[in-house]
């Protein structure tokens, strides 16, 4: 029987390579794949058609390399085919509106792969079927194309990114006619669309049909011209700028973003940001960093803290490589940088621009109809500001994919949607984009500095000002590496079943567990009849524990890394000003929960790169 299966296998894999060589036009990878096969390289092709990409609500992400487990022409060809013939069958006037597409500047010479290449081919997909294409004519920040879609009406966005994963990735994000990433039942209609339609069609190949097509736009400098008028008419801006001698130092990480926020501050009538000359132009080999993701902190920020304390700038700002990220430092009096969490740059930019909408809006029955949204594993100090304020705070899943359809749902009900943002490092400041925006986020964050720079007031003084007004929500976040699918499963069924089948943990520690909600089998303990209200999903793991002491904590998977997260919060009322015993007890829980909630598999795990 094993023989049997063995030699299935291994038929599966000949017909896999057989496919692939029939329809590669690629010579870079089809040569790779011929070599391989020459020198019998069984392990590497299992590894190139052993799993194929799987398409899901992130789109794809993967390395660029030859076969179907890997991102490259052939596997963007069909993925295009299969996401156009969803659109013919679901959207009736796809012929008169269209669709985006944009990307960004990452390539990968061994494999002939790069962002605009696969952005050309997705675009010949549609035009050949006779549907209008608006592709930017250059590399372009991810929330541009959500913009667009929103923007132009059109039926459907694509960007090619990978955001801030290692250089050999790259990635296909799909928007959906609302303006919002896609969610289900798209991602399960697209996949299965993709797989009817594998066979590369006539003219998949013929990039050049688009160069002469009166389907083809290129709305670059239309929505350069737009965006940024949108940003300025829109945020709440003062003519502060002036009064401010504030000086701020801005880094790409290599990626995309350099003249998006440079245009972004002269939309404001702002000084130009310095910029890190080492990371400013794209460059998809990432030279200076071992990760491009801002997240990281300080190993990132290494180059900009060098010329901010060079030219005396006291604030930095940080975007990912397709600039839909921000991070923010700050330089504080004792000499030390602060480098902002993703949840306490949240309540910063939430506080200001709930303050700012305020201030224009004196009508106090306004008020009812303002909403913030925030996903569930982010700090719930939005909720805090929304109960004293009288807004209306929402949590919705992890992702913006969640938040950008939720708050369209709110604005098509006539609802002002002020702010959304999830612990990442994402910011949605502008509801005009209905995803993270990098480049609104840091020229807003810029206008909050410089107008508390006015009264004398810095970016950490001021976060401790709302803390003391709303309440302390402090939070430690963390993640482990794990490429092993079966560990993770393995990991996450133990806290199912922890002293028995069904039955999760009653302690953590010393930490008394009070409540488990589990968005993966929709198990919520809170509730009368034990089902959870937000959706569920069985193909990611997500369980959020709330203790006793007021502590909430989460573990989940990665939608696009091979990452295990967990993010523990503790809040405190307001006035209550003993942060270190706060942040002495948030250590604790942290602690606790890797001793023994990660412990039977922590041996296989990799931890957090420092």
């Amino acid at each position: 029987m094993a023989e049997q299966t063995h030699t299935t296998g291994d038929a599966k894999l000949e017909q896999a390579i057989t496919d692939w060589l029939k329809w590669d036009k690629n010579p870079q990878t089809s040569e790779a794949i011929k070599q391989l096969k020459i020198d019998g390289k069984k392990e590497e092709l299992q590894a190139c058609f052993g799993s194929k990409l799987e398409f899901g609500t992130a789109g794809l992400r993967a390395a660029m390399g030859p076969g179907v487990s890997q991102l490259n022409d052939l596997t963007i060809i069909q993925t295009t085919q299969g996401f156009c013939r969803y659109l013919e069958k679901n959207i009736s006037d796809l012929k008169d509106r269209g669709v985006v597409i944009g990307y960004d500047a990452r390539a990968h010479p061994s494999s002939g792969g790069n962002s605009k290449r696969f952005a050309r081919l997705s675009a010949t997909t549609f035009v050949s079927q006779g549907i209008p294409v608006y592709l930017f004519s250059a590399i372009t920040p991810t929330p541009f194309v959500p913009y667009t879609v929103s923007h132009l009406k059109l039926c459907a966005g694509i960007m090619v990114t990978a955001s801030h994963n290692p250089k050999q990735d790259n990635g296909y994000k799909v928007y959906w006619e609302n303006g919002a990433q896609i969610i289900s039942p798209h991602d399960k209609g697209i996949a299965q669309s993709i797989e009817e339609n594998l066979e590369p069609w006539p003219k998949a190949w013929d990039d050049t049909i688009i160069d002469n097509s009166s389907l083809l736009q290129d709305p670059y400098k239309s929505i350069n011209k737009d965006y940024f008028e949108d940003i300025q008419k829109y945020c709440f801006h003062r003519d502060i700028n002036k009064d401010s001698k504030l000086k701020f130092v801005h880094t790409s990480v290599h990626g995309v973003g350099h003249e998006f926020v440079q245009s972004a501050f002269r939309a404001f009538s702002f000084s130009a940001p310095l910029a890190v000359p080492e990371q400013k132009d794209p460059d998809p080999e990432f030279p200076t960093v071992k990760y491009p993701n801002p997240e990281e902190g300080k190993g990132v920020l290494k180059l900009s803290f060098a010329l901010a304390e060079k030219e005396g700038a006291r604030i930095i700002l940080a975007n990912d490589p397709d600039a839909d990220r921000l991070a923010v430092a700050e330089k504080l009096e004792s000499g030390e940088w602060k480098v902002f969490s993703g949840n306490e740059l949240g309540a910063l930019l939430g506080w200001w621009i709930f303050t700012c909408w305020k201030e224009q809006n004196q009508n106090p029955d306004a008020i009812k109809n303002v909403y913030m949204l925030a996903s569930t594993v982010s700090s719930k100090i939005l909720r805090a500001i929304a109960v004293k304020e009288g807004f209306h705070f929402e949590e919705t899943l992890t992702g913006f994919k969640w938040m950008g359809n939720r708050a369209k749902q709110l604005i098509d009900k006539q609802k002002t949607v002020l702010f959304a943002f999830e612990e990442a490092i994402g910011y949605m400041c502008c509801p005009f984009v209905l995803d993270k925006d990098g480049v609104s986020a840091a020229v807003i964050a810029a206008e909050l500095a410089s107008y508390l720079a006015t009264k004398k007031v810095t970016l950490y003084q001021q976060l401790n000002s709302i803390f003391n007004k709303y309440g302390y929500h402090i939070s430690k976040n963390s993640y482990f590496i794990c490429h092993d699918q079966k560990i993770i499963r393995d990991l996450f069924e133990k806290l199912r079943n922890y002293d028995g089948d069904n039955t999760y943990p009653k302690l953590c520690g010393t930490f008394v567990v009070s409540g488990v909600r589990d968005l993966t089998t929709g198990y919520d303990s809170n509730q009368p009849d034990n089902k959870a209200i937000l959706p569920t999903s069985k193909s990611s793991q997500m369980i959020t524990f709330t203790f006793a002491n007021g502590g909430v904590a989460t573990m989940r998977t990665s939608g696009t890394e091979p990452k295990i997260k967990y993010y523990a919060e503790l809040c405190a009322a307001p006035g209550n000003s003993d942060y270190n015993q706060l942040k002495k007890e948030l250590d604790g829980l942290a602690g606790a929960i890797e001793e023994h909630f990660f412990q039977p598999q922590k041996n296989k795990l990799q931890s957090k790169p420092e």
